[in-house]
């Protein structure tokens, strides 16, 4: 039979610990409701991604600001300046009356003197004025003193003594600001040959025109007539019948942008400089055939040339004119 085991103590009490749990469930649960209170007072905070359509309308927003505050400073100082203009106005007005009521005074006053006032008080008048004048021309006079003058210079070429052109020579046209030469020489060479071919036309006509090239930008247009011996020229020659002689030619360019502009016709490597090469200074007279529009350029290529050795002939063209010839014409003058 088992021995029983002594009790050295009291006995725990159930209902005791019961209640302690009882409590601390109750502390548990009171905690969870004011934890849960103040979730639900606490303001909810959500974070929105910034999108790039907001910000541009934000920077347009600030771009519009600063638009209106400067309309509204340009609009601020236009209406300064308007009130500046009504007031400027407004001066020159009283200016004007007090100038028309001192004159009014004034032909007042000479109109109560006799005629001998009247003289010595236009007299007065007169020497008054010409002071004021005198006095301006004076400070006119030492401002022109005491500003430096602009050194003036002079630049020589050749003495002035033309003579005729019997030699070879080059033609260079100065035309809307540009230099180019003109082929003459090889345009009167085909014309020889065409017009050889073409002289019999003349026997059924009296004149015949026809047109040669284009060669290097021009065509040359030539007028052929024939010429019937007269009695008198029979008795003097002993040679009837008829010949063909030329009555006039003319060059017409094909373009109005033949050659180059002047500065770059002076410049290195050019083609002004390359067909002027070709040209020896001393034995050919450059003839250079100018518009009343191209006396500065003119100028220009005349220096370079005599710089260089060049007899020039000038031979001034009206507007509109081309360059012409006709056995009646004249040779070109050269210096």
């Amino acid at each position: 039979m088992p021995r029983p085991i002594p009790q050295h103590g009291e006995p725990v009490n159930g209902d005791s610990f019961l209640d302690i749990v009882a409590s601390v469930v109750s502390i548990m649960i009171i905690m969870v409701v004011m934890v849960g209170m103040r979730i639900k007072n606490t303001p909810v905070t959500v974070a929105i991604p910034a999108n790039p359509a907001t910000k541009e309308l934000e920077k347009e927003a600030a771009v519009e600001q600063s638009l209106r505050g400067d309309v509204q400073k340009i609009t601020a100082e236009i209406r300064t300046v308007q009130q500046e203009a009504a007031r400027r106005g407004l001066q020159r007005n009283m200016l004007a009356t007090m100038v028309t009521a001192v004159e009014q005074k004034i032909q007042e006053r000479r109109q109560t003197l006799d005629t001998a006032k009247q003289a010595d008080f236009d007299l007065a008048r007169g020497l008054s004025e010409s002071k004021m004048q005198l006095e301006q021309i004076n400070r006119q006079t030492e401002q022109a003193a005491d500003t430096p003058g602009e050194p003036i210079v002079v630049e020589s070429y050749p003495t002035p003594i033309s003579r005729a052109v019997d030699g070879p020579e080059a033609h260079l046209l100065i035309s809307n600001g540009r230099v180019v030469f003109v082929p003459l020489q090889a345009l009167l060479e085909e014309f020889q040959s065409h017009a050889k071919r073409q002289v019999y036309k003349l026997l059924e006509q009296p004149e015949l025109t026809d047109t040669v090239g284009p060669i290097e930008g021009f065509r040359l247009r030539y007028t052929l007539e024939r010429h019937d011996v007269s009695p008198e020229e029979f008795r003097a020659s002993h040679h009837g019948g008829s010949y063909a002689q030329l009555r006039r030619w003319s060059l017409v360019p094909t373009s109005n942008d033949l050659g180059e502009p002047v500065q770059l016709a002076l410049e290195q490597n050019s083609e002004f400089r390359g067909t002027l090469a070709k040209i020896l200074p001393g034995r050919t007279t450059i003839t250079i055939w100018v518009y009343p529009d191209g006396f500065d350029a003119f100028r220009q290529i005349r220096k370079e040339l005599y710089r260089q050795g060049y007899t020039i002939a000038a031979r001034p063209l009206p507007m509109g004119e081309v360059i012409a010839g006709s056995p009646d014409g004249s040779k070109s003058a050269a210096q």
